[in-house]
């Protein structure tokens, strides 16, 4: 049920809200989390928000994810989609997994969301990835929902300490998530959840720098605050 919206259908830049997408394909080609990737150089030539991974590191799916989803890591990314099928293939998996599960004007050229020229998913399309994520997808949204995680080092690699940068996981009582974003065209992003009363909330606010936790805040609020009765439209009638 919509309960607010405006332009949900114009193709935006993202950043990294989409990173969704990218999670949820590395889980789909993945024999399980723990299958063990190793770190591509190219991975690690991107920036700006990095895991901090090095060349030839080996970490699992799981602890990629946590670095993909916390610390908003393009490494991280970038590791995902090349490490466990080619990185083209990938790409073309994001695309056609877009397309299998309805959503009407996304178009990915990466995994980490940097901006590039015909990459872009609409705020309608961005509520159906959320949505999609949270029933199909638990475990990535238990990942999405850490606050801090330590990853101990290991002979394969280094120590890592993912800290999860949705402030509304700290300020917002009832919040589960999601993913925050921020490049030069998409401006400041957040995709928010929030779970109250039995009741579960999606916001996704786009260029919005400097005050998209304020304004994914207000919209919660009064999600949260109003109780629509179904149907929302014209019931017919019947007549004899």
């Amino acid at each position: 049920m919509v309960l607010w919206q405006r332009d949900p259908e114009t193709s935006r830049a993202p950043a990294s809200l989409t990173k969704l997408m990218t999670a949820m394909v590395a889980v789909d080609d993945a024999a399980s989390l723990d299958q063990v990737v190793t770190v591509a150089t190219a991975a690690t030539q991107i920036s700006p928000s990095v895991m901090g991974l090095s060349p030839g590191e080996r970490l699992t799916v799981r602890q990629l994810l946590d670095g993909l989803f916390l610390d908003s890591g393009n490494d991280a990314a970038e590791a995902l989609a090349r490490g466990i099928v080619p990185r083209d293939r990938f790409i073309r998996q994001m695309n056609q997994k877009a397309l299998s599960i309805g959503l009407t004007a996304s178009h990915f050229v990466n995994p980490s969301g940097l901006d590039a020229a015909g990459h872009g998913m609409s705020a309608h399309d961005l509520v159906h990835v959320a949505a999609y994520l949270d029933k199909y997808y638990p475990e990535l949204a238990a990942i999405a929902s850490t606050k801090d995680i330590a990853i101990p080092a290991s002979s394969t690699h280094k120590a890592f300490y993912p800290h999860n940068l949705n402030v509304m996981l700290w300020t917002y009582p009832g919040a589960t998530g999601l993913k925050t974003g921020l490049t030069d065209n998409a401006g400041g992003c957040m995709l928010t959840t929030a779970t109250r009363g039995g009741r579960h909330l999606i916001v996704v606010v786009l260029n919005a720098t400097g005050v998209s936790a304020a304004d994914a805040t207000v919209l919660l609020n009064y999600g949260f605050s109003v109780h629509p009765s179904l149907p929302l439209w014209p019931v017919p009638i019947a007549t004899p």
